[in-house]
């Protein structure tokens, strides 16, 4: 895009403080990028000031909101939550990002320490992977047992039928990236000195297990997106867009006082 091909609308917000700021971020003036850049940042801040308003709403009628990020390792679930939660109350939301379960949780109901995490009246509860790790990532990498799946696979439906059913909204987000994204996103990480400790092992397999995953993935979708609980499926290769496509669903789904 040339400087000339520019609207009035695109060459206001170029000169705003926003557009500036990404037209001088890189060392060759791209006016595409900077504009694309700028509209997105702009689209996000009015998303994000909705965000508050939605929290005021629960905080004040005593509502419970749980919203799952599932997806492959790279996919931008993170990412997608700290814009999310970035100007909201921090008093008032959790981001659950569970470890591997001690000896004491492997010993319980798998569900009670997700249950233990489930909002209180006025909370937002942000899961980022979730109960579903029993669907996909540990039947693939050989974390639990067929007998500990199945039982799963039996029970996750009526479990998150009895969260909806305490009064609780769930949404359950999927982030679908492409095998090369997910290569290209790891090869960025490993170059950058402070993402490094983000490559796990698990995710080093991730590439050579991809088509197992897909299997588990394809039998979660089948066996669990329901009509009460359905999965939301974004095509998250472009991050921005993934954001702003989940961010909107959240505002849309869930019936806040604007």
């Amino acid at each position: 895009m040339k400087a000339l091909d520019l609207t009035k609308k695109e060459v206001a917000i170029l000169n705003s403080k926003i557009g500036l700021k990404h037209l001088i971020s890189d060392k060759k003036l791209n006016f595409e990028k900077a504009l694309r850049m700028a509209q997105y940042e702009l689209n996000l801040r009015n998303l994000q000031t909705e965000l508050i308003k939605l929290q005021n709403w629960v905080i004040k009628e005593g509502k419970k909101v749980v919203i799952l990020f599932e997806g492959r390792d790279a996919a931008g679930k993170g990412g997608a939550i700290r814009r999310i939660t970035a100007h909201i109350n921090p008093r008032h939301f959790k981001i659950v990002a569970l470890p591997k379960p001690t000896i004491v949780e492997e010993g319980q109901w798998y569900f009670q320490r997700y249950v233990n995490r489930l909002p209180k009246p006025g909370e937002i509860v942000f899961f980022d992977r979730s109960w579903y790790n029993r669907a996909v990532v540990e039947p693939v990498n050989g974390f639990c047992s067929s007998e500990d799946y199945e039982i799963f696979m039996g029970q996750v439906n009526s479990f998150e039928k009895m969260v909806l059913e305490s009064k609780t909204y769930l949404i359950k987000f999927y982030f679908s990236i492409t095998k090369e994204e997910q290569a290209r996103r790891f090869a960025e990480i490993k170059r950058d000195p402070l993402k490094k400790w983000k490559m796990t092992p698990v995710d080093e397999k991730a590439q050579e297990l991809w088509d197992e995953y897909t299997k588990y993935k394809m039998s979660m979708f089948k066996e669990t997106n329901t009509k009460l609980c359905p999965w939301i499926i974004i095509n998250a290769n472009k991050k921005t867009t993934a954001r702003i496509e989940a961010t909107q669903y959240i505002l849309k789904t869930i019936p806040y006082q604007q």
